[in-house]
């Protein structure tokens, strides 16, 4: 089992953990959801990174506005120069300002994570649940699909497919060679989820009344999901970060004269005692990520838990 299955699964891993909530009135769900955002904002951890978080993508997207250098070579710039005050975090040897590459590198860093959060999760999503709605041939025949692309090394098949296919070395094109890989632990999740879900009351009535299948599982299912699908997709970008920074490592990722978190850690492996300002401010920027996300799906785990009696203080 992995870690995400194993922290969605958990006691209070969701918010249909204890049973969907039937359709009920507008003031029902607003103060049903009024009681999740409480019980969020109580959680400091998550409090905290989620502000962090925040603070970090300003940097990435907002910084390179009004900073004076980006990340591309400039005359100007002196070679391997010390942290001053012009280039806070130094330059390189061929003529980069460091500060500018890590706003650049973040900012390339964010936006695929969150691509390949939100692509990874549509997919797994509708797979687990219509595998777990539909049941039988079709559950057995999707879920071994699955099992495949568990069993096959993720970092290796991407970065063969990656470095084999015309533009892979575009942010996008990295994020969606990911995404498609990156979806199965959230499907199985997902179907966990709908394998009780569809025994409830109000799915019979859904079907009673006529309801078509794809209506069930769209209108019905996914929704009473929502609290194991929304701490997923927060997993899933600490994941896709690290999985990023690992493929720009070894050359298969972002290339230059684009630049990644990964791929400044491993230009910069040889400096790490010579020069550290240009190998640990990546690195730290990576860590801060995933732990900030970590942080801010434990809070979203138990403000979506309608079992959750305890609040963290």
């Amino acid at each position: 089992m992995s870690d995400l299955e194993g922290r969605l699964r958990a006691p209070g891993g969701g918010l249909s953990a204890g049973g969907p909530a039937a359709p009920g009135t507008a003031a029902a769900e607003h103060g049903q959801w009024r009681l999740i955002r409480r019980r969020f904002r109580r959680h400091k951890p998550a409090m905290v990174s989620l502000f962090l978080l925040i603070a970090i993508a300003a940097f990435a997207f907002l910084g390179p506005l009004v900073w004076t250098w980006d990340h591309q070579v400039h005359r100007e710039i002196p070679s391997n120069a010390a942290p001053s005050l012009a280039h806070p975090l130094g330059t390189t040897n061929a003529g980069h300002d460091v500060m500018g590459q890590l706003m650049r590198g973040t900012q390339q860093s964010l936006q695929i994570a969150l691509t390949i959060s939100v692509l990874g999760t549509v997919i797994g999503a509708v797979w687990g649940a219509v595998a777990g709605y539909y049941r039988g041939w079709a559950d057995a025949v999707m879920m071994r699909v699955v099992d495949v692309f568990l069993v096959v090394p993720l970092l290796v098949v991407v970065a063969a497919v990656g470095g084999n296919v015309q533009g892979g070395t575009q942010w996008y094109s990295v994020a969606l060679i990911i995404a498609a890989f990156s979806w199965t632990s959230v499907s199985r999740v997902v179907r966990g989820v709908v394998l009780s879900l569809r025994e409830q009351e109000f799915i019979e009535a859904a079907r009673a009344a006529g309801a078509s299948g794809a209506r069930i599982v769209l209108r019905h299912l996914l929704p009473n999901a929502a609290g194991p699908i929304i701490v997923a997709a927060t997993l899933l970008i600490a994941s896709a970060v690290l999985l990023e920074a690992a493929l720009s490592f070894i050359g298969f990722g972002i290339q230059p004269p684009d630049i990644s978190l990964g791929q400044m850690i491993g230009s910069a492996q040889t400096a790490a005692f010579t020069r550290p300002w240009l190998f640990y401010p990546p690195g730290i920027v990576i860590v801060l990520i995933c732990l900030t996300i970590n942080f801010i799906g434990d809070g979203l785990r138990d403000a979506l838990d309608p079992r959750q009696t305890m609040v963290r203080r």
